[in-house]
């Protein structure tokens, strides 16, 4: 694994194209990922909440929240500024003065988060944890932030059905580097991309280090064919 520093620029350097790279090497499917993601925290999250979206980037799944939760605040924290500066520009650009009001984007690293502790209601992070230095280390400091009966909500890829992996890896190593070239300019971040797919674990395996850290209710639904997966687990109420 990278340093987190070396992480940080590498996204730092496809920032301005990043959205359009996610995009087309998806397929579109991306943006079904994040809808999907939304309506399991609408799904259990009251009305009136504060939601911190990590490694939030351009803001793409913070700015998703804040549609469809119209009384709740969300807070998009990311350790990479040049994202940031996106989702700030983004935010102030076409977003009403209201809308504003309820969505904040600022520095934190998902190691150390700059929220005191039992101070949020949800938790949501997508294609984050694959970049965790510490993965239990950051899963024990999101459960730190979440009050009690706080739920986080993952998307991350995983490891998909079996009859669909000889396709899959094919294209994530021998085609998807090159288009994402041609998309932002960089191949780098990329190739670190398939290398740290390939290493991650299945949603089981993801789910049973959720309970590690100290979270209960820990499920997990694969979508598309597994390709990614949303993982759901709670903070103890007591």
């Amino acid at each position: 694994m990278p340093k987190a520093s070396a992480i940080s620029n590498m996204f730092g350097e496809i920032a301005p194209r990043y959205d359009l790279a996610n995009h087309l090497l998806s397929g579109g499917a991306c943006r079904w990922w994040t809808h999907r993601l939304v309506r399991e925290v609408q799904s259990i999250l009251p009305a009136k909440s504060t939601v911190a979206d990590l490694a939030t980037g351009s803001g793409d799944v913070a700015f998703a929240l804040a549609r469809a939760l119209p009384d709740a605040t969300v807070l998009g924290f990311d350790f990479c500024e040049p994202m940031l500066d996106v989702a700030r520009k983004h935010l102030t650009d076409t977003c009403a003065a209201p809308f504003r009001s309820r969505l904040h984007f600022a520095y934190g690293d998902c190691m150390a988060l700059p929220l005191e502790t039992d101070s949020v209601d949800a938790v949501t992070i997508a294609y984050g944890i694959r970049n965790f230095q510490d993965r239990q280390c950051g899963l024990r400091e999101m459960l730190r932030v979440l009050r009690p009966g706080g739920s986080l909500f993952t998307l991350e890829f995983s490891q998909p059905l079996a009859f669909l992996r000889p396709a899959y890896y094919l294209y994530l190593r021998h085609c998807l580097p090159w288009i994402a070239r041609l998309a932002t300019g960089h191949k780098d971040a990329y190739d670190y991309l398939v290398s740290s797919i390939a290493q991650f674990p299945d949603k089981e395996a993801i789910a049973a280090e959720l309970r590690s850290a100290g979270f209960v209710s820990a499920r997990a639904i694969g979508l598309t064919a597994g390709i990614v997966a949303i993982h759901h687990a709670q903070k103890a109420v007591s």
